[in-house]
């Protein structure tokens, strides 16, 4: 393939796409420097041009890139050799004492931090689906990207599986980068952190340790929640989270759970990340599930019509089991992701009606719930439609809402009615109650799906 004429062509493309003065400033020089098994590299004049090229136009040119040669192609940018040679200052160390644990700067763009860091370069506030369950998360990220240390700092967010609070700290992390390229970001796991300091302790080579962290200028740690029970590590961290907050750098957490609910977390840690802003971001609904479907197939670079992302919606609950899904539909000879096929995959029978109820073959009457449900939990049906709120009778309450929601269709009130004449806020509470906990808790993820078969059967 010739690289020089499919560059141009694609030049030709942006140059239509974006400004006249943003084109001759960000692409002068540029070029496609290799090709090879669906890896495009893109060679930018100079390093601060390639993480703004990189943030601002990734999808652009992956787009034009994947038109003109019938790829899902992968872009990885990069200062072109025969333009400059980035200097020792500009990929320098972290910090200079050497040893085992030093580490390179983050000096390029996202897909160099991807590499180095973990930091995923496609993970942008642009590619971010929206909606009631994580608005105020996005919110709070976004001002922290606009002013680091400034707006909310420590931010926590926490949450379930695959709610979106990494690709948010992702986010913030290559927004700010896009603004100062030379930025010293340290970026890990709650695990990785616990297993450094015992590696430092093994080496004696706390000193370099201390100063790899105690460096950042932004602090990022994903999983924070596994730093919990561990003395030596919580010693550190408080000590380490201490001494970055007094200078004001922006730190950023995630965790499963809120900070008051994290056993065997120190007081004082508690305390700590509890004095900025704490968020909590709620599993997907339906209409944002269809959103990601609908970003991330676009992003994949493959077409999935309405029903079939209204069908994969319905049957899967957190972004990170919808991308795996998607991702089986480009491996080679799939075929077109039609309703059938992603059905098929799925290995449901169900169909996707209007509102992302799924519809089965057999029509359940909203009392055979009432009554599956009892005789699962061996329960008399009377009893959970009583005013009793213990949770033995609680829950199954609430998967009888939750069913009768999302698999019937039933409105608030006429499921309040069925159980007890309830009011239709304590019938939201309940669905929105099960909704949640079924990312992240398995025992219930089992028992409504047991709960399923003897109903559908």
């Amino acid at each position: 393939m010739d690289l020089e004429k499919l560059w141009k062509t694609a030049l030709a493309e942006i140059e239509l796409s974006v400004s006249r003065v943003a084109f001759h400033t960000q692409f002068k020089g540029s070029s496609l420097v290799s090709l090879v098994s669906g890896v495009a590299t893109v060679g930018i004049s100079n390093a601060p041009l390639r993480a703004l090229v990189e943030s601002r136009y990734y999808s652009l040119i992956k787009s034009i890139l994947d038109h003109h040669t019938n790829q899902n192609i992968s872009l990885v940018f990069v200062v072109s050799a025969k333009h400059e040679r980035m200097t020792d200052e500009d990929a320098g160390p972290l910090f200079s004492s050497g040893g085992a644990a030093a580490v390179s700067s983050y000096i390029a763009g996202p897909q160099d931090t991807a590499r180095r860091l973990h930091i995923r370069a496609d993970a942008s506030f642009d590619n971010f689906a929206v909606s009631t369950t994580n608005q105020l998360a996005y919110a709070a990220a976004t001002a922290v990207a606009k002013s680091p240390g400034g707006a909310y700092n420590p931010l926590f967010l926490y949450g379930g599986v695959g709610v979106g609070k990494t690709h948010l700290m992702h986010a913030v992390a290559n927004a700010i980068i896009a603004k100062k390229p030379g930025v010293k970001l340290v970026y890990c796991m709650g695990e990785e952190f616990t297993n450094e300091i015992v590696e430092a302790i093994q080496n004696k080579t706390n000193r370099q340790f201390r100063q790899k962290y105690r460096s950042a200028e932004l602090f990022l740690v994903d999983d924070v929640q596994f730093i919990a029970g561990k003395q030596q590590t919580q010693e550190e961290f408080f000590h380490t989270f201490n001494a970055l907050h007094r200078e004001g750098v922006q730190i950023i957490l995630t965790s499963d759970r809120p900070p008051g609910e994290i056993a065997k977390l120190e007081d004082r840690l508690r305390s700590r990340f509890e004095g900025g802003l704490t968020v909590d971001i709620a599993p997907p609904n339906f209409e944002l599930r269809v959103a990601i479907v609908n970003i991330k197939s676009a992003a994949l670079g493959i077409n999935v019509p309405s029903e079939a992302a209204q069908l994969v919606a319905a049957n899967l609950t957190d972004t990170r089991a919808i991308e795996g899904f998607l991702r089986k539909l480009t491996a080679p000879g799939v075929g077109p992701a039609t309703p059938e096929l992603v059905a098929s995959l799925l290995g449901s029978k169900a169909v996707v009606g209007s509102g992302g109820i799924a519809k089965h073959d057999k029509r359940v009457p909203p009392q055979e719930v009432l009554d599956v449900v009892a005789a699962y939990y061996s329960i008399k049906p009377t009893t959970i439609k009583s005013p009793k709120r213990d949770r033995p009778i609680a829950r199954p309450r609430q998967i009888i809402m939750y069913l009768c929601k999302t698999e019937l269709g039933l409105t608030l009130e006429d499921i309040g009615g069925l159980l007890g004449g309830r009011d239709h806020t304590t019938v939201m509470h309940g669905v929105e109650t099960i909704t949640q906990e079924l990312s992240i808790n398995e025992r219930l993820r089992a028992d409504v799906e047991g709960i399923k078969k003897k109903l559908w059967a």
